[in-house]
């Protein structure tokens, strides 16, 4: 599979963790719990495979314009993992401030996945070609499986 099928792949599963989670009620405390691990998961390791493998690959083949598209989208991954995620993780599930938090993550990323989606990937597949991005997604696929494993493994540790 191709970085950016596999990319995209991955947005789709996030987008339906996310309405998942904004539908569920406040009394559905297990299963937002559940789903907020899940989210989790696909974001960090999502996170991880863009800003390991694409990212630096789309700065290097690009000029100004895709350096700044390059750090600004780091700056979403930022603001996303550092700050908003933690906040979430924090607040108790059975509230209307949960509820609130689930719908402004949900709208940073749905606006991340669309600027990807629709300006940064495109872009890519014009300055890396078919054989690069086959490629870059072979080494995806590796870093995602070892990452999957890794993240459950720490799971049964904790």
């Amino acid at each position: 599979m191709n970085a950016i099928d596999l990319l995209k792949a991955d947005h789709e599963k996030v987008k339906a963790i996310l309405s998942q989670l904004s539908e569920s009620t406040e009394r559905a405390l297990k299963k937002r719990s559940e789903l907020l691990s899940k989210l989790e998961m696909e974001i960090t390791i999502h996170t991880r495979l863009e800003e390991e493998i694409l990212y630096p690959a789309f700065k290097e083949a690009g000029g100004k314009e895709q350096d700044v598209m390059y750090y600004e989208a780091k700056e979403e991954h930022r603001t996303v993992d550092s700050l908003v995620l933690p906040d979430l993780k924090l607040t108790d599930p059975g509230t209307p401030e949960f509820a609130g938090r689930v719908k402004v993550v949900k709208e940073l990323l749905e606006h991340h996945i669309e600027e990807e989606e629709t300006e940064m990937f495109p872009q890519a597949k014009k300055l890396l070609g078919k054989a690069r991005l086959d490629e870059l997604g072979e080494q995806m696929e590796a870093l995602k499986a070892s990452y999957k494993k890794e993240m459950s493994a720490g799971n049964l540790a904790a």
